[in-house]
């Protein structure tokens, strides 16, 4: 028999906004404990030096943390000069330094972001990064000592843009795919300069259809859980769950159906229905039950054209 999950069923998205020095996974047990959350997942980690726009999905949520792991992201980033790090960031340990050039100009450094970080490039991942090899993540295997062959993989810059250069530093901001290492970008771009490079500040502003201006901190979402003069828990709760947003939001622009309640029992049943002429032109929709309103999750469409279910919500 299973156990039940401790903790409330609980749905919904909190956009956090993580702060420097906490993993990604900590972050994520602060938010669910605050919500007493029965289930929890966060979508696309943050290393522990970076800090900005986490999606923590709640509960029923979870089930579509994968469209918010596949969505571009934006970042700011400032670039320490002169100095390389065996983690491309300010974490690690200096492994070489050089003098930044004298001569270094905007206009060389945006010649160079146009040439080598634009459109689709292919860039060697961090030996410092989640990556698994052999179920083991690269990070682990290389503070034992162990010596792997990290394989380049492709991805797409959207759009770099230079902001700042000062003496030894520079400031970019980068829109990507999924996948992109901004350590990556930075150590290659020091490498070019040929002075070497590191990340020094790292912060995420976008993810997906979810910007830096809609999150919100560890410290404010603790204020708001605290009990004020006598309050009941019920109400805390009330407070702290009008915060989420719903959890169709990480999918909120695909095309919405209603089905008649006999045929959301049908769908929630595994059955396929014949509803062709009132499916928008899309391979994928939020489904909802028009009596009810309430979400039942991502249905497709099948070879024949028939409506079935993708990844369907717990509506118990």
């Amino acid at each position: 028999m299973a156990r039940k999950p401790k903790g409330r069923p609980i749905s919904g998205l909190f956009l956090l906004d993580k702060p420097q020095g906490l993993s990604s996974n900590a972050a994520l047990q602060r938010v669910k404990r605050i919500y007493g959350a029965a289930k929890a997942g966060h979508t696309g980690a943050l290393d522990p030096l970076a800090t900005g726009l986490l999606p923590i999905c709640l509960g029923e949520a979870t089930k579509f943390s994968q469209y918010l792991l596949d969505s571009d992201k934006r970042y700011l980033t400032t670039a320490k000069l002169g100095q390389r790090t065996d983690t491309c960031d300010a974490e690690g340990e200096v492994t070489e330094e050089k003098p930044v050039p004298a001569s270094l100009s905007r206009e060389q450094i945006e010649a160079l972001l146009v040439e080598h970080f634009s459109g689709e490039i292919e860039q060697v991942p961090p030996v410092y990064s989640a990556l698994k090899l052999n179920g083991q993540p690269l990070y682990k295997l290389a503070r034992q000592g162990v010596e792997v062959e990290v394989k380049p993989r492709r991805v797409r810059i959207h759009e770099i843009r230079l902001l700042a250069l000062r003496a030894d530093e520079v400031d970019l901001e980068v829109f990507c795919s999924k996948g992109t290492y901004i350590r990556s970008i930075v150590e290659d771009l020091g490498l070019l300069l040929g002075c070497g490079a590191h990340v020094s500040v790292l912060r995420r502003l976008q993810t997906g259809p979810f910007h830096a201006d809609q999150m919100m901190t560890l410290e404010q979402l603790q204020n708001l859980a605290q009990p004020q003069a006598e309050e009941a828990q019920n109400s805390i709760q009330q407070r702290l769950d009008a915060l989420l947003l719903p959890a169709w939001a990480p999918v909120s622009d695909l095309p919405r159906i209603q089905l008649e309640a006999a045929e959301a029992e049908r769908l929630q049943m595994g059955q396929r229905l014949r509803v062709e002429d009132r499916l928008p032109d899309a391979d994928e929709f939020l489904v909802f039950n028009r009596v009810t309103d309430e979400f039942l999750g991502i249905a497709e469409r099948d070879a024949k054209g028939a409506l079935k279910g993708k990844r369907l919500v717990s509506t118990a």
